[in-house]
Order: structure tokens, then C-alpha cells, then sequence
């Protein structure tokens, strides 16, 4: 790297004596392409103006100094042009970084609360599953239960239809039992007035009245128990 410098430090100050002996019309492209490889070799500003300040050591002036010294410092000016131009690059870069770490920044902010929104979302979603499984396991005891109803209103009904028809048959077999008697009785009257036909008036209008009241106590019973029958049936 010693060397290296060394190379560079002799090449800059011939470049410098090549410039200043051209005069005015010299050019400035050997300072910017000097500057180019002190750039590659990482040379910086304060290391360029040592080199410079050597070579002005080296002069051999026969002029006026003063204007020697002006276009050597417009020669150092063009040199450390890449340098400079490498530094405002590199601020710019800088810069740019920044302004990348900063939006990096935010957008890791933005990421954070888009995280913690989803995992709340997450935490909402089963919570919501959970209450549906439950909601759907209630409704099917509840749909169990109902059925489990159905088959029991079902003996229920079945039970009721099965009282209710054993007690028609019981009430037509009553009625029947009833209708049979109080018929044999009004037979057996009538039997009677046949054979007392010829009894006293008296006498026979008793029994035609006693055989009319059998009449009428079949008629009640009759209707009795048809009201009967037909509140059952009504329930």
C-alpha cells in the first residue's frame, strides 16, 4: 500500500509540473482521472492535499509563484473532484438509507399493529367458533329433547284415544244394559195392562201412567248419555 502511494504521490506531481507548464491552455482531464485512482485506492481529501503540497515542494518556478500556486489549486480542485463527487454520493446514499430505514420503520410499525389486529381477529374468530359449536350442541339437545316430547305427547295421545274408546264402550254397554232394562219393564206393563184390560178404569190409568214414567226415564237416560258421550268426544 506504501508503495502504491509512493506511485501515486510521483504520478500526481508529474501530472501537476505537465499541467502548469502548458499554461492556460493545459487541461484538467489527467487531475480528474488521477482523482479516479485515489478514489479506487480509497485515498481521501486530506490525503490528496498532502500529495499536493508535496509536489509543490518539487517545483522549480521561474514565473510568478503566485500564479503557479492559483493553477496548482485549480489542478487539486479537479483532483479531489471524483473524491468530493464520491462523497455526495455517498451522502445521497446515506440519505436514501435513511429515508429507507425510516419508511423500513414504519412499515415494521404498521406490520406490528396489522399483527396484533390479526391475532385479535383470530382470538374473536374462536371465540365465535366456540359459541357456535356450543349454540349447534344446544340445539341438538334441544332438537333431541323435542323429539324425545313428540314420542311421549304421542303415548300420550294413544293412551287417551284407547281410555276414551273403553269408556264409550263402557257407557254404550251401560246404556245398553240400561235401555234393556227399563224396555223389559215397559214390556212386562204392557204384558200387564193386556191381561187387566178389563179392570177397573182406576186401576188401569196407574199403570199407564207408571208405564209412561219408564218411558220417560228411558228417554233421559238415553239423552244422558249421549251428552256424555259427545263431551267425550268433544275431548
Amino acid at each position: 500500500m506504501k508503495r502504491t502511494y509512493i506511485a501515486l504521490s510521483q504520478q500526481y506531481a508529474s501530472a501537476l509540473r505537465k499541467h502548469l507548464k502548458q499554461g492556460a491552455h493545459g487541461g484538467f482531464r489527467p487531475a480528474r482521472g488521477w482523482g479516479r485512482q485515489a478514489v479506487v485506492l480509497g485515498l481521501e481529501t486530506l490525503d490528496v492535499a498532502k500529495i499536493h503540497q508535496g509536489a509543490l515542494g518539487t517545483l522549480e518556478t521561474s514565473g510568478s509563484r503566485d500564479a503557479i500556486i492559483k493553477r496548482a489549486e485549480l489542478f487539486f480542485a479537479e483532483a479531489i473532484s471524483p473524491i468530493e463527487n464520491t462523497h455526495h454520493a455517498a451522502l445521497r446514499t446515506q440519505a436514501r438509507l435513511s429515508q429507507l430505514n425510516e419508511r423500513l420503520g414504519r412499515r415494521t410499525i404498521d406490520l406490528a399493529a396489522s399483527n396484533r389486529s390479526l391475532k385479535k381477529g383470530i382470538a374473536r374468530r374462536k371465540i365465535v367458533e366456540q359459541a357456535l359449536r356450543k349454540s349447534g350442541e344446544h340445539s341438538q339437545k334441544l332438537l333431541s329433547e323435542s323429539r324425545r316430547l313428540q314420542k311421549h305427547l304421542q303415548h300420550l295421545t294413544h293412551q287417551i284415544l284407547s281410555a276414551q274408546e273403553h269408556k264409550r264402550k263402557q257407557i254404550s254397554h251401560d246404556l245398553q244394559d240400561e235401555i234393556a232394562q227399563t224396555l223389559l219393564g215397559i214390556n212386562v206393563r204392557l204384558l200387564t195392562l193386556r191381561r187387566e184390560a178389563g179392570a177397573n178404569a182406576r186401576q188401569f190409568r196407574n199403570e199407564v201412567a207408571s208405564t209412561r214414567r219408564l218411558v220417560e226415564k228411558s228417554v233421559r237416560t238415553i239423552k244422558r248419555y249421549a251428552r256424555e258421550f259427545g263431551q267425550d268426544h268433544e275431548t
